[in-house]
């Protein structure tokens, strides 16, 4: 089937959603005033706090939120298939994820650009908010570590991806030194100068990795855990003007413009769809993630549909830089639609793969070799692209693959497909690494929320000894997971973890809705929050009882088996404790 009249429908619901539903919820939920100064302008602190223009702040938090997640869920997902996937991505973005994104940010401005904990705390009571507090930053930890996997196996034994991605930082730096030092608020120049830098970045990475420096810039596994690191606590540190910001605007509209060319060679290249609409491993017994298509392809897919990360996101950096409220529609659910468009473009680049080739790319040659199938592409790609496909788990590569192969069905760019498919990489990776700096630095804010209850000076983001102590502990944290894990473990951990946030965000913004007196609208953030409380609860079960615990029977896996389960059981009665408290605290009022 081809994968025109998908894309097609896709759009048309998205335009629509975001004309009238959005405008509703700006309008009637949240009431959006301009007249009200927000937080950027009566807290400017010039740090953390800081007005930003609304297409600078929204290359920021489309970047900030869209990491892996719409990338690489779609593409594990498409084990059950192509249409359960594609309806879970474009219902769910439209009136769970948007949603979600859009009123977390709102109630985050009203309440001084603080954490969802924070806004838990003040809304529901303080036992919500000391609870949230912990969930939170388990699940962020978890989700930083699933996000970054990805990267990670994309870009080991590879020169040429990572100097393409190496070049992007220094890049960055001297965009934000440029738009606002050298040249202030010249943002059309220091974008020109910032987009020619990452093609650049792609071109001479081809040149690099066929040449003698080609050693200098390739890392092992961990090597590239190690760099990831660095990078997270660097980013994290720093003020957001200076790398941060000007990093994820330039990653963000090089992303856009990427899947606005994607879009179009969709509809040039109109490729067929390989995969079958619904697969055999609907009922489980996939090599990919384990389990059934309910509630399994809901926990996979994650941020391409509706993403607790993202309200960390929304009650974390952004609030602190909006410039206006009316900001707000175009920043909270317009991002969030983009994302889901993102991820139908991974699904529908994956489903254009033969199976086969899917297959082999993401998992390992033993597992393949069980699967009875035959490649049919993989050993020509292989070759076209300069690297060995087979093998790389994740998501990522396979891909990358997708999108090259659309970009070199396009009439005259059919000699270009590796350095489309490197491009892909860099494309991907970015995506993932302005998630890791941003989620380190919301994650430290919420750490030093946390300790600030016990030790005041820690509660303050511009204390320099509390910053660097809390960021220093995330990184380690998100760091351990992925040097000790594998995909099968911790994307099902991360979708449960992420999608109980989410969950978590969901129920917070229904009981505002109620103190505010709004309860007529509470069906608004009501209807998605019992369905993925619900699916999630039940994931996360099925997680512990069929993927955790049979690791604690395996030596040298036990610990990793006792410290999944124990995590996924921790956030688990963390969200019951706030759903349950939240429902205490509505039948009081």
């Amino acid at each position: 089937m081809n994968a025109f009249p998908f894309l097609l429908l896709a759009l048309l619901v998205m335009a629509i959603a975001y004309r009238y539903y959005s405008a509703f919820i700006a309008a009637k939920v949240l009431a959006l005033d301009d007249s009200i100064q927000t937080p950027a302008h009566r807290l400017n602190d010039g740090t953390n706090y800081h007005p930003t223009n609304k297409w600078v702040l929204f290359g920021h938090h489309f970047a900030a939120i869209s990491g892996a997640g719409p990338l690489i869920g779609p593409v594990l997902a498409i084990q059950f298939g192509f249409l359960p996937g594609f309806l879970w991505l474009l219902i769910g973005v439209v009136i769970g994820g948007a949603v979600h994104d859009f009123i977390t940010l709102g109630f985050s401005i009203r309440h001084d650009g603080k954490s969802l904990a924070e806004i838990a705390r003040r809304e529901i009571s303080p036992i919500s908010g000391i609870v949230g507090s912990i969930a939170v930053i388990i699940i962020v930890i978890v989700a930083l570590a699933g996000l970054g996997f990805a990267v990670v196996n994309a870009l080991y034994e590879s020169a040429w991806g990572t100097f393409t991605i190496a070049m992007t930082i220094p890049l960055a730096l001297f965009v934000g030194l440029y738009m606002y030092k050298i040249r202030k608020g010249k943002i059309t120049e220091a974008s020109i100068i910032g987009v020619i830098g990452v093609f650049l970045s792609v071109y001479f990475g081809g040149m690099i990795a066929e040449s003698s420096w080609a050693q200098y810039f390739t890392f092992s596994k961990n090597g590239i855990i190690i760099l990831m690191a660095i990078y997270g606590f660097v980013a994290s540190v720093l003020p957001v003007w200076l790398l941060l910001c000007p990093r994820d605007y330039l990653s963000s509209y090089m992303k856009i413009g990427t899947i606005a060319f994607l879009v179009f060679a969709v509809f040039i290249v109109m490729p067929e769809l390989k995969i079958e609409m619904v697969t055999d491993f609907v009922n489980g017994g996939g090599p990919i993630i384990p389990g059934k298509i309910y509630p399994f392809v809901f926990i996979t897919i994650a941020c391409g549909a509706i993403s607790g990360f993202h309200s960390l996101v929304s009650s974390g950096t952004t609030p602190k830089m909006i410039n206006k409220e009316s900001d707000a529609r175009f920043i909270g659910y317009g991002a969030m639609l983009m994302e889901g468009l993102v991820g139908i473009i991974a699904l529908i680049a994956a489903g254009s793969l033969f199976p086969a080739d899917y297959f082999a790319i993401n998992v390992s040659p033993e597992k393949f070799a069980s699967l009875g199938m035959n490649t049919v592409m993989l050993e020509q790609l292989s070759q076209q692209v300069g690297e060995d496909l087979a093998g790389r788990t994740g998501g990522a590569v396979s891909l990358a693959v997708g999108f090259a192969q659309i970009f070199a069905g396009v009439p005259g760019l059919q000699s270009l497909l590796a350095y489309w498919y490197h491009f892909a990489i860099m494309f991907e990776a970015l995506f993932i690494l302005t998630t890791i700096d941003t989620g380190t630095r919301v994650a430290r804010f919420l750490l030093q929320e946390f300790i600030g209850k016990i030790y005041k000076p820690f509660e303050k983001t511009d204390w320099m000894p509390g910053t660097i102590i809390s960021t220093l502990l995330i990184v380690l944290a998100w760091g351990y997971f992925i040097w000790t894990g594998s995909i099968s473990t911790i994307w099902p951990m991360f979708g449960v973890a992420n999608q109980l946030l989410a969950s978590v965000a969901l129920c917070v913004a229904t009981v505002a809705l109620k103190n505010r007196g709004k309860t007529r609208y509470i069906w608004v953030t009501g209807i998605p929050f019992l369905f993925v409380s619900v699916t999630t609860l039940i994931a996360g079960y099925l997680n512990i009882a069929d993927n955790f615990l049979p690791l604690t029977e395996i030596p040298e896996k036990a610990f990793q088996g006792y410290l999944n389960s124990t995590l996924t059981g921790i956030i688990m009665i963390c969200a019951v404790i706030i759903i349950i408290d939240a429902i205490r605290v509505w039948n009081k009022k």
